[in-house]
Protein backbone atom coordinates (compact mmCIF):
# COMPACT_ATOMS: atom_id res chain seq x y z
CA UNK A 1 0.00 0.00 0.00
CA UNK A 2 1.42 3.36 -1.17
CA UNK A 3 2.38 5.82 1.44
CA UNK A 4 0.13 9.34 1.27
CA UNK A 5 1.52 12.47 0.51
CA UNK A 6 0.91 13.89 3.24
CA UNK A 7 0.64 11.82 6.85
CA UNK A 8 -2.14 13.01 9.61
CA UNK A 9 0.21 12.19 12.68
CA UNK A 10 3.73 10.89 12.54
CA UNK A 11 6.07 9.97 15.38
CA UNK A 12 6.49 13.60 16.86
CA UNK A 13 2.90 14.34 16.93
CA UNK A 14 3.01 17.16 13.78
CA UNK A 15 -0.18 16.80 11.74
CA UNK A 16 -0.33 16.53 8.04
CA UNK A 17 3.72 16.13 7.83
CA UNK A 18 4.94 16.76 4.03
CA UNK A 19 6.35 13.81 2.79
CA UNK A 20 7.69 14.98 -0.73
CA UNK A 21 11.29 15.54 -1.02
CA UNK A 22 12.42 18.47 0.15
CA UNK A 23 14.12 20.07 -3.56
CA UNK A 24 10.79 18.97 -5.20
CA UNK A 25 8.90 21.04 -2.02
CA UNK A 26 11.10 23.88 -3.34
CA UNK A 27 10.55 23.57 -6.60
CA UNK A 28 6.55 23.71 -5.87
CA UNK A 29 7.20 26.74 -3.92
CA UNK A 30 9.33 28.90 -6.43
CA UNK A 31 6.99 27.67 -10.04
CA UNK A 32 4.07 28.86 -7.19
CA UNK A 33 5.97 32.49 -7.04
CA UNK A 34 5.62 32.49 -10.57
CA UNK A 35 2.02 33.66 -10.36
CA UNK A 36 3.47 37.07 -8.53
CA UNK A 37 5.37 38.25 -11.09
CA UNK A 38 2.64 37.51 -13.65
CA UNK A 39 0.35 39.81 -11.88
CA UNK A 40 2.81 42.64 -11.26
CA UNK A 41 3.04 42.98 -14.68
CA UNK A 42 -0.72 41.93 -15.80
CA UNK A 43 -1.08 45.02 -13.11
CA UNK A 44 1.29 47.19 -14.88
CA UNK A 45 -0.12 46.52 -18.34
CA UNK A 46 2.74 44.52 -19.95
CA UNK A 47 1.11 41.29 -20.90
CA UNK A 48 4.26 39.42 -22.87
CA UNK A 49 5.91 39.22 -19.49
CA UNK A 50 2.88 38.16 -17.27
CA UNK A 51 1.83 35.39 -20.04
CA UNK A 52 5.44 34.44 -20.03
CA UNK A 53 5.64 34.07 -16.12
CA UNK A 54 1.89 32.41 -16.29
CA UNK A 55 2.53 29.57 -18.68
CA UNK A 56 5.75 28.61 -17.05
CA UNK A 57 4.47 29.09 -13.79
CA UNK A 58 1.38 26.56 -14.66
CA UNK A 59 3.98 24.13 -16.04
CA UNK A 60 6.63 23.63 -14.10
CA UNK A 61 4.01 23.90 -11.19
CA UNK A 62 2.10 20.58 -13.08
CA UNK A 63 5.77 19.46 -13.27
CA UNK A 64 6.98 19.76 -10.03
CA UNK A 65 3.99 18.15 -8.38
CA UNK A 66 3.98 15.16 -10.82
CA UNK A 67 7.30 14.22 -9.55
CA UNK A 68 6.56 15.20 -5.96
CA UNK A 69 3.45 12.21 -6.51
CA UNK A 70 6.44 9.97 -8.23
CA UNK A 71 8.78 10.29 -5.49
CA UNK A 72 6.95 10.63 -2.16
CA UNK A 73 7.22 6.68 -1.13
CA UNK A 74 10.64 7.20 -1.46
CA UNK A 75 12.57 6.91 2.14
CA UNK A 76 16.06 6.95 2.23
CA UNK A 77 18.48 5.13 4.08
CA UNK A 78 20.16 7.94 5.46
CA UNK A 79 17.89 10.95 6.08
CA UNK A 80 20.55 13.39 7.15
CA UNK A 81 22.62 12.82 3.46
CA UNK A 82 19.42 12.99 1.21
CA UNK A 83 18.42 16.03 3.20
CA UNK A 84 22.32 17.40 2.16
CA UNK A 85 21.67 16.22 -1.61
CA UNK A 86 18.55 18.09 -1.64
CA UNK A 87 20.18 21.68 -0.01
CA UNK A 88 22.49 21.07 -2.77
CA UNK A 89 20.27 20.23 -5.24
CA UNK A 90 17.90 23.11 -4.73
CA UNK A 91 21.02 25.58 -5.76
CA UNK A 92 22.29 23.95 -8.58
CA UNK A 93 19.16 22.18 -10.37
CA UNK A 94 16.41 24.30 -9.44
CA UNK A 95 17.97 27.74 -11.12
CA UNK A 96 17.98 25.71 -14.49
CA UNK A 97 13.96 25.79 -14.40
CA UNK A 98 13.65 29.07 -12.61
CA UNK A 99 15.83 30.51 -15.61
CA UNK A 100 13.35 29.57 -17.94
CA UNK A 101 11.04 32.63 -17.79
CA UNK A 102 13.82 34.92 -17.17
CA UNK A 103 15.55 33.86 -20.09
CA UNK A 104 12.46 34.10 -22.32
CA UNK A 105 11.43 37.76 -21.24
CA UNK A 106 14.66 38.96 -21.82
CA UNK A 107 14.87 37.41 -25.12
CA UNK A 108 18.55 38.98 -26.40
CA UNK A 109 20.43 36.74 -23.56
CA UNK A 110 21.48 33.31 -23.32
CA UNK A 111 20.53 30.61 -21.02
CA UNK A 112 24.09 30.80 -19.31
CA UNK A 113 23.33 34.16 -18.39
CA UNK A 114 19.69 33.59 -17.50
CA UNK A 115 21.23 30.70 -15.01
CA UNK A 116 23.66 32.40 -13.73
CA UNK A 117 21.47 35.12 -13.14
CA UNK A 118 19.12 32.67 -11.02
CA UNK A 119 21.96 31.00 -9.23
CA UNK A 120 23.21 34.49 -7.86
CA UNK A 121 19.58 35.63 -6.72
CA UNK A 122 18.85 31.68 -5.10
CA UNK A 123 22.02 31.84 -3.22
CA UNK A 124 21.59 35.27 -1.92
CA UNK A 125 24.29 36.87 -3.64
CA UNK A 126 23.09 39.23 -5.48
CA UNK A 127 25.20 39.78 -8.61
CA UNK A 128 23.87 40.80 -12.24
CA UNK A 129 24.64 40.81 -15.60
CA UNK A 130 22.73 44.03 -16.09
CA UNK A 131 24.46 46.90 -14.30
CA UNK A 132 21.44 49.43 -15.81
CA UNK A 133 18.14 48.48 -13.96
CA UNK A 134 16.59 49.99 -17.34
CA UNK A 135 17.52 46.95 -19.12
CA UNK A 136 15.38 44.85 -17.45
CA UNK A 137 11.84 45.15 -17.11
CA UNK A 138 10.01 45.55 -13.96
CA UNK A 139 8.82 42.26 -13.31
CA UNK A 140 11.83 40.39 -13.78
CA UNK A 141 13.84 42.60 -11.00
CA UNK A 142 10.58 41.79 -9.28
CA UNK A 143 11.01 37.95 -9.98
CA UNK A 144 14.90 38.37 -9.06
CA UNK A 145 14.03 39.95 -5.29
CA UNK A 146 11.07 37.25 -4.90
CA UNK A 147 13.70 34.34 -5.84
CA UNK A 148 16.54 35.54 -3.50
CA UNK A 149 13.78 36.34 -0.60
CA UNK A 150 13.11 32.52 -1.16
CA UNK A 151 16.58 31.53 -1.25
CA UNK A 152 16.89 33.07 2.08
CA UNK A 153 14.12 31.76 4.02
CA UNK A 154 15.20 28.57 2.58
CA UNK A 155 18.42 29.03 4.15
CA UNK A 156 16.94 30.01 7.39
CA UNK A 157 14.73 26.65 7.44
CA UNK A 158 17.55 24.50 6.68
CA UNK A 159 19.90 25.85 9.11
CA UNK A 160 17.29 25.07 12.08
CA UNK A 161 16.34 21.37 10.22
CA UNK A 162 19.23 20.41 9.14
CA UNK A 163 22.76 21.57 9.36
CA UNK A 164 21.89 22.20 13.32
CA UNK A 165 21.87 18.74 13.97
CA UNK A 166 25.12 17.85 11.40
CA UNK A 167 26.55 20.48 13.13
CA UNK A 168 27.44 22.14 9.86
CA UNK A 169 27.03 26.48 8.97
CA UNK A 170 28.99 27.36 11.81
CA UNK A 171 26.71 25.07 14.46
CA UNK A 172 30.40 22.96 14.77
CA UNK A 173 31.54 26.10 16.95
CA UNK A 174 28.89 26.29 19.15
CA UNK A 175 26.69 22.45 19.66
CA UNK A 176 27.85 20.09 22.32
CA UNK A 177 29.68 16.61 21.21
CA UNK A 178 26.69 14.84 22.34
CA UNK A 179 24.77 16.20 19.86
CA UNK A 180 26.69 14.18 17.00
CA UNK A 181 24.74 11.27 17.46
CA UNK A 182 21.59 12.98 15.81
CA UNK A 183 23.26 12.31 12.65
CA UNK A 184 23.66 8.67 12.80
CA UNK A 185 20.79 6.38 11.45
CA UNK A 186 20.25 4.11 13.85
CA UNK A 187 20.26 6.43 16.92
CA UNK A 188 19.37 9.72 18.00
CA UNK A 189 17.06 11.87 16.32
CA UNK A 190 16.56 10.35 12.64
CA UNK A 191 14.71 7.46 14.41
CA UNK A 192 12.00 10.38 16.52
CA UNK A 193 11.86 13.27 14.45
CA UNK A 194 12.90 12.86 10.60
CA UNK A 195 15.22 15.63 8.71
CA UNK A 196 11.39 16.19 6.84
CA UNK A 197 9.26 16.79 9.99
CA UNK A 198 12.11 19.30 11.33
CA UNK A 199 11.96 20.96 7.85
CA UNK A 200 8.48 21.40 8.57
CA UNK A 201 8.29 22.56 12.13
CA UNK A 202 10.69 25.15 11.43
CA UNK A 203 9.04 26.43 8.41
CA UNK A 204 5.79 26.69 10.53
CA UNK A 205 8.19 28.97 13.44
CA UNK A 206 10.17 31.07 10.80
CA UNK A 207 8.00 31.64 7.84
CA UNK A 208 5.67 33.82 9.05
CA UNK A 209 8.39 35.41 11.36
CA UNK A 210 10.56 36.01 8.10
CA UNK A 211 6.99 37.37 6.17
CA UNK A 212 6.18 39.69 8.75
CA UNK A 213 9.46 41.44 9.23
CA UNK A 214 9.52 41.43 5.19
CA UNK A 215 6.02 43.33 5.37
CA UNK A 216 6.52 45.64 8.09
CA UNK A 217 9.98 46.83 6.40
CA UNK A 218 8.23 46.90 3.33
CA UNK A 219 5.52 49.32 4.62
CA UNK A 220 8.21 51.59 6.17
CA UNK A 221 10.16 52.54 2.91
CA UNK A 222 6.72 52.99 1.48
CA UNK A 223 5.94 55.67 4.13
CA UNK A 224 9.49 57.26 3.33
CA UNK A 225 8.09 57.49 -0.11
CA UNK A 226 9.30 54.69 -2.02
CA UNK A 227 7.32 53.00 -4.65
CA UNK A 228 5.38 49.83 -3.56
CA UNK A 229 7.25 47.80 -5.90
CA UNK A 230 11.05 49.19 -4.89
CA UNK A 231 10.08 49.00 -1.39
CA UNK A 232 9.25 45.42 -1.71
CA UNK A 233 11.98 44.31 -3.40
CA UNK A 234 14.57 46.15 -1.31
CA UNK A 235 13.05 45.22 1.87
CA UNK A 236 13.19 41.26 0.27
CA UNK A 237 16.91 42.00 -0.47
CA UNK A 238 17.49 43.14 3.32
CA UNK A 239 16.14 40.09 4.99
CA UNK A 240 17.56 37.43 2.38
CA UNK A 241 21.00 39.98 2.13
CA UNK A 242 20.61 39.61 -1.73
CA UNK A 243 21.55 43.28 -2.32
CA UNK A 244 19.27 43.77 -4.58
CA UNK A 245 17.53 46.21 -6.42
CA UNK A 246 15.90 47.85 -9.59
CA UNK A 247 16.61 51.20 -8.97
CA UNK A 248 20.69 50.99 -9.07
CA UNK A 249 20.98 50.64 -5.15
CA UNK A 250 19.39 51.93 -1.92
CA UNK A 251 21.20 55.55 -2.41
CA UNK A 252 19.31 55.97 -5.67
CA UNK A 253 15.74 55.24 -3.79
CA UNK A 254 13.21 58.09 -2.84
CA UNK A 255 13.02 57.11 0.80
CA UNK A 256 16.69 58.55 0.97
CA UNK A 257 18.16 58.89 4.75
CA UNK A 258 14.55 57.93 6.42
CA UNK A 259 14.77 54.46 4.49
CA UNK A 260 18.65 53.98 4.77
CA UNK A 261 17.99 53.96 8.54
CA UNK A 262 14.93 51.72 8.90
CA UNK A 263 17.00 48.82 6.46
CA UNK A 264 19.73 49.51 9.12
CA UNK A 265 18.30 48.31 11.69
CA UNK A 266 16.64 45.23 9.76
CA UNK A 267 19.94 44.49 8.90
CA UNK A 268 20.81 43.03 12.56
CA UNK A 269 18.64 39.95 12.07
CA UNK A 270 21.42 38.92 9.55
CA UNK A 271 24.22 39.78 12.50
CA UNK A 272 22.54 37.38 14.91
CA UNK A 273 20.37 34.70 15.13
CA UNK A 274 18.92 35.23 18.85
CA UNK A 275 17.57 38.50 17.10
CA UNK A 276 14.31 35.69 15.99
CA UNK A 277 15.12 31.97 16.52
CA UNK A 278 13.12 32.18 20.24
CA UNK A 279 12.50 29.06 20.04
CA UNK A 280 15.90 28.04 20.80
CA UNK A 281 16.81 30.21 23.94
CA UNK A 282 13.47 31.06 25.46
CA UNK A 283 13.05 33.85 27.93
CA UNK A 284 16.68 34.78 26.43
CA UNK A 285 15.67 37.34 24.22
CA UNK A 286 16.45 40.36 26.65
CA UNK A 287 20.02 39.29 26.72
CA UNK A 288 20.97 40.14 23.56
CA UNK A 289 23.61 42.69 25.23
CA UNK A 290 25.52 39.25 25.67
CA UNK A 291 25.42 37.82 22.42
CA UNK A 292 29.11 37.61 21.03
CA UNK A 293 27.61 37.96 17.49
CA UNK A 294 26.69 41.23 17.98
CA UNK A 295 29.03 42.64 19.79
CA UNK A 296 31.55 41.79 17.20
CA UNK A 297 29.38 43.35 14.73
CA UNK A 298 28.88 46.39 16.90
CA UNK A 299 32.40 46.96 17.14
CA UNK A 300 33.42 46.69 13.89
CA UNK A 301 30.66 49.02 12.76
CA UNK A 302 31.84 51.73 15.16
CA UNK A 303 35.44 51.45 15.11
CA UNK A 304 35.69 51.43 11.32
CA UNK A 305 33.90 53.82 10.28
CA UNK A 306 35.67 56.43 13.05
CA UNK A 307 39.16 55.09 11.66
CA UNK A 308 38.32 55.81 8.10
CA UNK A 309 38.12 59.62 8.61
CA UNK A 310 39.92 60.56 11.89
CA UNK A 311 42.99 61.66 10.14
CA UNK A 312 41.01 63.97 8.19
CA UNK A 313 38.79 64.94 11.15
CA UNK A 314 41.91 66.17 13.10
CA UNK A 315 42.95 68.31 10.34
CA UNK A 316 39.46 69.91 9.89
CA UNK A 317 39.31 70.95 13.22
CA UNK A 318 40.58 74.62 12.31
CA UNK A 319 38.87 75.58 9.30
CA UNK A 320 35.02 75.47 8.62
CA UNK A 321 34.06 73.81 11.67
CA UNK A 322 30.31 73.85 11.51
CA UNK A 323 30.60 72.52 7.41
CA UNK A 324 32.90 69.68 8.53
CA UNK A 325 30.52 68.88 11.50
CA UNK A 326 27.95 68.21 9.45
CA UNK A 327 29.95 66.83 6.56
CA UNK A 328 31.49 64.91 9.38
CA UNK A 329 28.32 63.13 10.67
CA UNK A 330 27.20 62.18 6.95
CA UNK A 331 30.30 60.11 6.66
CA UNK A 332 29.89 59.16 9.60
CA UNK A 333 26.14 57.22 9.21
CA UNK A 334 27.70 56.56 5.61
CA UNK A 335 30.66 54.46 6.95
CA UNK A 336 28.14 52.85 9.50
CA UNK A 337 25.63 51.65 7.38
CA UNK A 338 28.20 50.69 4.76
CA UNK A 339 29.97 48.47 6.87
CA UNK A 340 27.24 46.75 8.78
CA UNK A 341 25.87 46.25 5.12
CA UNK A 342 28.82 44.57 3.76
CA UNK A 343 29.61 43.13 6.98
CA UNK A 344 26.34 41.20 6.73
CA UNK A 345 27.16 40.34 3.16
CA UNK A 346 24.07 42.55 1.64
CA UNK A 347 26.11 45.22 -0.15
CA UNK A 348 23.88 48.15 0.31
CA UNK A 349 25.63 51.50 -0.33
CA UNK A 350 24.51 54.21 1.82
CA UNK A 351 24.10 58.14 0.01
CA UNK A 352 26.68 58.79 2.64
CA UNK A 353 29.32 56.23 1.54
CA UNK A 354 31.17 58.92 -1.15
CA UNK A 355 31.34 61.88 1.61
CA UNK A 356 32.94 58.89 4.11
CA UNK A 357 35.23 57.81 1.33
CA UNK A 358 36.12 61.63 0.91
CA UNK A 359 36.78 61.90 4.95
CA UNK A 360 38.62 58.97 4.88
CA UNK A 361 40.86 59.27 1.70
CA UNK A 362 40.47 55.99 -0.06
CA UNK A 363 39.15 56.00 -3.45
CA UNK A 364 38.11 52.58 -3.53
CA UNK A 365 38.48 50.53 -0.47
CA UNK A 366 38.26 47.71 -1.81
CA UNK A 367 39.89 45.67 0.35
CA UNK A 368 38.34 47.12 3.14
CA UNK A 369 34.73 45.74 2.02
CA UNK A 370 35.94 42.29 0.95
CA UNK A 371 37.33 42.33 4.07
CA UNK A 372 33.76 43.03 6.04
CA UNK A 373 32.34 40.48 3.63
CA UNK A 374 34.66 37.55 4.14
CA UNK A 375 34.31 38.19 8.22
CA UNK A 376 30.26 37.52 6.84
CA UNK A 377 27.45 37.47 9.54
CA UNK A 378 25.78 35.48 12.30
CA UNK A 379 25.09 32.07 12.30
CA UNK A 380 21.56 30.42 11.12
CA UNK A 381 20.93 33.54 9.34
CA UNK A 382 20.81 34.41 4.99
CA UNK A 383 24.33 36.16 5.28
CA UNK A 384 27.34 34.25 3.83
CA UNK A 385 31.20 34.44 4.71
CA UNK A 386 33.37 32.64 7.55
CA UNK A 387 30.63 34.05 10.29
CA UNK A 388 31.32 35.94 13.39
CA UNK A 389 30.45 32.80 16.14
CA UNK A 390 33.66 31.53 13.85
CA UNK A 391 35.30 34.66 14.22
CA UNK A 392 34.78 34.61 18.22
CA UNK A 393 35.57 31.33 18.62
CA UNK A 394 38.81 31.61 17.22
CA UNK A 395 39.38 35.31 18.93
CA UNK A 396 38.76 33.31 22.42
CA UNK A 397 41.06 30.21 21.58
CA UNK A 398 44.17 32.80 21.02
CA UNK A 399 43.31 34.86 24.06
CA UNK A 400 43.73 31.22 26.16
CA UNK A 401 47.06 30.78 23.97
CA UNK A 402 48.61 33.73 24.77
CA UNK A 403 47.38 33.52 28.44
CA UNK A 404 48.68 30.12 29.10
CA UNK A 405 52.48 31.62 27.26
CA UNK A 406 52.44 34.34 29.98
CA UNK A 407 51.03 32.01 32.82
CA UNK A 408 51.96 28.34 31.73
CA UNK A 409 50.80 26.86 35.11
CA UNK A 410 47.55 29.05 35.68
CA UNK A 411 44.12 27.77 36.69
CA UNK A 412 41.46 30.09 35.55
CA UNK A 413 37.40 28.97 36.64
CA UNK A 414 35.10 29.14 33.08
CA UNK A 415 32.91 31.77 32.94
CA UNK A 416 29.53 30.86 31.61
CA UNK A 417 30.09 32.61 28.16
CA UNK A 418 33.23 30.46 27.41
CA UNK A 419 30.35 27.26 27.97
CA UNK A 420 28.74 28.38 24.21
CA UNK A 421 31.51 28.02 22.90
CA UNK A 422 32.56 24.03 23.23
CA UNK A 423 36.25 22.68 23.76
CA UNK A 424 36.31 21.70 19.89
CA UNK A 425 34.96 24.81 18.55
CA UNK A 426 38.27 26.72 18.23
CA UNK A 427 39.65 23.51 15.99
CA UNK A 428 36.55 23.48 14.25
CA UNK A 429 36.77 27.37 13.25
CA UNK A 430 40.34 27.11 12.38
CA UNK A 431 39.67 23.93 10.02
CA UNK A 432 36.90 26.11 8.22
CA UNK A 433 38.97 28.86 7.65
CA UNK A 434 42.06 26.79 6.21
CA UNK A 435 39.15 25.23 3.88
CA UNK A 436 37.88 29.31 2.96
CA UNK A 437 41.53 30.18 2.42
CA UNK A 438 42.33 27.04 0.06
CA UNK A 439 38.85 28.04 -1.70
CA UNK A 440 39.95 31.64 -2.01
CA UNK A 441 43.52 30.40 -3.22
CA UNK A 442 41.76 27.52 -5.70
CA UNK A 443 39.11 29.73 -7.33
CA UNK A 444 41.23 32.54 -7.65
CA UNK A 445 43.90 30.11 -9.71
CA UNK A 446 40.40 28.93 -11.85
CA UNK A 447 39.78 32.50 -12.38
CA UNK A 448 43.19 33.49 -13.85
CA UNK A 449 43.19 30.18 -15.61
CA UNK A 450 40.22 31.58 -17.50
CA UNK A 451 41.39 34.81 -18.46
CA UNK A 452 40.37 37.07 -15.83
CA UNK A 453 43.17 39.64 -14.22
CA UNK A 454 44.90 38.83 -10.93
CA UNK A 455 42.79 41.91 -9.09
CA UNK A 456 39.53 40.92 -10.66
CA UNK A 457 39.87 37.26 -10.20
CA UNK A 458 40.27 37.72 -6.10
CA UNK A 459 37.27 40.29 -6.42
CA UNK A 460 34.93 37.97 -7.89
CA UNK A 461 36.11 34.53 -5.57
CA UNK A 462 35.30 36.72 -2.60
CA UNK A 463 32.12 38.04 -3.74
CA UNK A 464 31.04 34.41 -4.70
CA UNK A 465 32.48 32.84 -1.50
CA UNK A 466 30.80 35.30 0.64
CA UNK A 467 27.92 36.10 -1.15
CA UNK A 468 27.90 39.10 -1.78
CA UNK A 469 27.85 40.20 -5.38
CA UNK A 470 27.65 43.83 -5.07
CA UNK A 471 31.41 43.64 -4.53
CA UNK A 472 31.91 43.15 -8.10
CA UNK A 473 30.82 46.87 -8.59
CA UNK A 474 32.45 48.84 -5.69
CA UNK A 475 35.54 46.79 -4.37
CA UNK A 476 37.66 47.57 -7.12
CA UNK A 477 38.70 50.55 -9.74
CA UNK A 478 35.61 50.44 -12.85
CA UNK A 479 34.30 47.15 -11.60
CA UNK A 480 33.98 43.69 -12.73
CA UNK A 481 31.79 43.68 -15.58
CA UNK A 482 30.22 39.92 -15.65
CA UNK A 483 28.55 40.48 -18.67
CA UNK A 484 32.06 40.80 -20.53
CA UNK A 485 33.16 37.45 -18.95
CA UNK A 486 33.76 34.44 -21.13
CA UNK A 487 31.57 31.41 -20.33
CA UNK A 488 34.35 29.44 -18.65
CA UNK A 489 34.41 32.62 -15.88
CA UNK A 490 30.85 32.10 -15.55
CA UNK A 491 30.77 28.78 -15.08
CA UNK A 492 33.28 28.93 -12.56
CA UNK A 493 31.58 32.22 -10.92
CA UNK A 494 28.71 30.10 -10.55
CA UNK A 495 30.47 27.24 -9.06
CA UNK A 496 31.64 30.04 -6.05
CA UNK A 497 28.54 30.85 -5.47
CA UNK A 498 27.07 27.73 -4.53
CA UNK A 499 30.32 26.50 -2.54
CA UNK A 500 29.60 29.89 -0.74
CA UNK A 501 25.97 29.15 0.13
CA UNK A 502 26.93 25.18 1.10
CA UNK A 503 30.06 25.69 2.66
CA UNK A 504 32.70 23.80 2.47
CA UNK A 505 32.61 21.43 5.45
CA UNK A 506 28.92 20.40 3.95
CA UNK A 507 30.91 19.98 0.42
CA UNK A 508 33.41 17.52 2.05
CA UNK A 509 30.46 16.09 4.05
CA UNK A 510 28.83 14.71 1.18
CA UNK A 511 32.25 13.35 -0.33
CA UNK A 512 32.56 11.48 2.53
CA UNK A 513 32.39 8.21 2.12
CA UNK A 514 31.42 7.11 5.68
CA UNK A 515 28.54 9.26 4.86
CA UNK A 516 27.40 7.10 1.87
CA UNK A 517 28.15 4.10 3.61
CA UNK A 518 24.76 1.91 5.16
Amino acid sequence: MSRPIYSRKGASGDKWQPRIPLVVLMGIMCAAAMYIPALHALAFDDHRPARIFFYYGTFLLFIAGAVGVATANHRSAKPARAQLLSIAGVFTVLPLFLALPFREVVGNTTYLNAVLEMVSALTTTGATLFDDPDRLPLSLHVWRGLVAWLGGLFMWVAAVAILAPLRLGGFEVSTPRRQQAETRPTTGLDQVISPEVRMWRAARTMGPIYLFLTLNLALILMLAGDDPTTAAIHAMSTLSTSGISAVGGLQDAVSGRVGEVAVFFFLIFAVSRQTFAAEWRKGHLGLLRDDRELRIAAFFVAAIPLALFARHWTGALEVRLEDDMWQGLEALWGAMFTVLSFLTTTGFESSGWTAAQYWSGLSTPGLLLMGLSVLGGGVATTAGGVKLLRVYALYRHGRQEMALLVEPHAVAGVKSESRRVHPEGAQAAWIFFMLFAMSIAGLSVLFALSGVSFEAAMVMTVAGLSTTGPLLSVAMEGGVQLSDQNTATKIIFAGAMVLGRLETLAIIALLNPEFWRR
